[in-house]
């Protein structure tokens, strides 16, 4: 996009707190931001005068996204996670693995203290958070201690003190350490502590009211005057966020919106339990498909080639069918997936958050100007929203493969990338390996039923589309539009320009196919690097009487690569192929 046009787009920001993602060419995060108000934060990025490091960010911007948390404080939390996933290289700060600070309550002791940490670790104890800025955390401990008497020393203090500390006199602590209260009075006052921590503060605010009541009766007005600073102390208290789980799950939190003829899953992706990514689908729908049909067919989409996540968290309840065809066919395999619904007020804000950012979905996807402009150039029946590019990589006919790059409302669908290894095809013949590619391909998406692409991209000029155009009709798909680009010229070649038509260099359709292009180059070549230097890793030792595949591996896996095995003692290979076989190897290599 140019300057201008994302000025425009961000005229349609919302004003409300979230964080912003700076997308270069290839769809690629550059830079993450939060902001109270997004519409203004981004805009302020376009004002005159921007210093070196918005310049720098701006000179490789092509798209400006975003995603709506319920907080500025929440945006600063899930701002970090997102930053620490995806590395954005314009992000300095906030790369490392430093986290906010939690609160620890260690409630497998007798007397469990509370304490400031910035790990969650499984060793039993109980945590709450995060906190920004950390002394809000201490703030936090500090009145936990003075109101219901929680220890806040180490163990080792702990254990070994023989008369009360200084906390004691303070009236910052209850004494356990020597005995000044009961076990069942310790857990009673840690009882109500927790049910603040856990965000209860209404149910604790009557418990507290009703001891300063009792207190007051009974004419104990020293403890029901602290009572009642413990009520105005609780009114201060601010709600912590939501968007971490201190049980360290794994979970996608599905969010989904529908309108007339389109719906708009978005997920968030909890790991380790923190919201660290999420993707976002848009659907094309039938007027007879039910919620749980569109649902069912998002999630086998989101799932295909990976895994899901232990548990997921549903809008709605999906029955056992629907739930059992998702799963089929997954990598998880026989993994065990529990479908979890909102039963908790977190789980709730967490649906909901994921349900308004799948809502945006609807009213963000706008025909892009790129697709438009391609429809139009090309003649094509309808907006080319998915299109499949391929490409063949080969170097004097060895190790020849194809690739397959997915683009999706002009945006890589890099979960949809395809790696072939030519089968069928000797020496270098780009046009027979380009053939066995889309055969190979559609067959498959044929017999899925999966869905076909509204534009076929090929690398090259006339001979690829011609090429193409018969694989397709040979399959009973002449219905698919297909276009290609010739190198150099730039020149796009389709059913409505057969001849070939030539775009302004700055043309959103042309920039467009070429990152199609240079993606699916790009993947091609990557995947045959890793071909040619596997052959040439192995070639030597191929062929060697007695050297399997089995002693091979084992050889790599020791010595690393073939040139460390042809220095290496014959002594040293003998350890692991026996005397015979290593003076074989050895004199073999050399």
């Amino acid at each position: 996009m140019k300057i201008e046009q994302l000025r425009q787009k961000i005229k349609r920001f919302p004003a409300r707190p979230g964080i912003y993602f700076f997308k270069n060419a290839r769809g690629e995060v550059i830079y993450i931001g939060k902001a109270r108000s997004l519409r203004d934060r981004v805009r302020s990025y376009f004002l005159p005068s921007p210093d070196l490091k918005v310049q720098n960010i701006l000179s490789e911007t092509a798209d400006i996204d975003y995603l709506l948390v319920s907080s500025e404080k929440e945006a600063s939390f899930i701002e970090n996670n997102y930053i620490q996933f995806y590395q954005p290289r314009f992000n300095l700060r906030l790369k490392d693995d430093k986290s906010f600070p939690f609160i620890k309550v260690t409630v497998n002791e007798e007397f469990p203290g509370v304490y400031l940490c910035r790990r969650v670790e499984d060793d039993g104890a109980r945590y709450f958070g995060p906190f920004s800025p950390a002394d809000e955390a201490r703030k936090l401990i500090s009145f936990m201690a003075r109101i219901f008497g929680l220890r806040t020393c180490e163990n080792t203090v702990f254990r070994n003190r023989r008369r009360p500390c200084l906390e004691y006199d303070l009236r910052m602590c209850s004494g356990p350490c020597v005995g000044l209260v009961s076990p069942v009075d310790y857990r009673e006052n840690l009882d109500r502590a927790l049910l603040l921590l856990e965000g209860k503060k209404r149910e604790l605010y009557v418990q507290l009211q009703e001891k300063m009541e009792r207190a007051s009766s009974e004419l104990r007005f020293e403890e029901a005057a602290r009572w009642r600073d413990a009520l105005k102390a609780l009114d201060n208290l601010k709600e912590t966020q939501r968007v971490i789980s201190t049980e360290k799950e794994n979970l996608d939190i599905i969010g989904f919106s529908r309108s007339q003829d389109k719906a708009g899953v978005l997920i968030f992706h909890m790991r380790d339990g923190r919201v660290r990514s999420s993707s976002g689908r848009l659907l094309e729908l039938n007027a007879a498909e039910t919620d749980e049909r569109v649902l069912v067919r998002a999630l086998k989409q989101f799932y295909s080639g990976q895994a899901p996540p232990q548990s997921v968290l549903l809008p709605f309840k999906l029955s056992e069918t629907a739930r059992a065809e998702i799963t089929i066919g997954l990598e998880a395999g026989k993994q065990k997936i529990r479908w979890l619904y909102p039963d908790s007020k977190k789980r709730k804000v967490l649906l909901e958050l994921a349900g308004q950012n799948a809502a945006l979905l609807l009213e963000k996807q706008e025909p892009a100007e790129p697709l438009a402009e391609l429809q139009a150039q090309l003649a094509l029946p309808h907006s080319p929203r998915r299109i499949e590019g391929f490409d063949i990589s080969t170097t004097t006919g060895t190790e020849p493969v194809g690739s397959l790059v997915v683009f999706v409302d002009g945006q890589p669908a890099r979960s949809e990338y395809r790696k072939y290894k030519i089968r069928t095809v000797s020496g270098p013949d780009d046009y027979a390996s380009l053939k066995e590619v889309i055969e190979r391909r559609f067959r498959r998406l044929l017999a899925e039923k999966g869905p076909l692409p509204d534009l076929i991209f090929v690398d090259g000029g006339k001979g690829q589309l011609n090429l193409a155009r018969q694989v397709l009709e040979s399959m009973n798909l002449g219905q698919v539009p297909v276009s290609s680009l010739a190198k150099k010229e730039e020149i796009i070649f389709s059913d409505a320009n057969p001849e070939g038509l030539r775009l302004d260099p700055t043309s959103p359709a042309l920039k467009l196919l070429q990152h199609i292009r240079d993606e699916a180059h790009r993947f091609a070549i990557s995947f045959h690097r890793q071909r040619r230097q596997k052959r040439s890793l192995l070639s030597e030792l191929d062929g060697i009487p007695g050297l399997g595949p089995v002693r091979k591996k084992k050889l790599l896996q020791v010595f690393g690569n073939v040139a460390a095995i042809k220095s290496a003692p014959v002594e040293e290979l003998a350890r692991i192929l026996g005397a015979k076989l290593a003076a074989t190897v050895k004199d073999r290599l050399n």
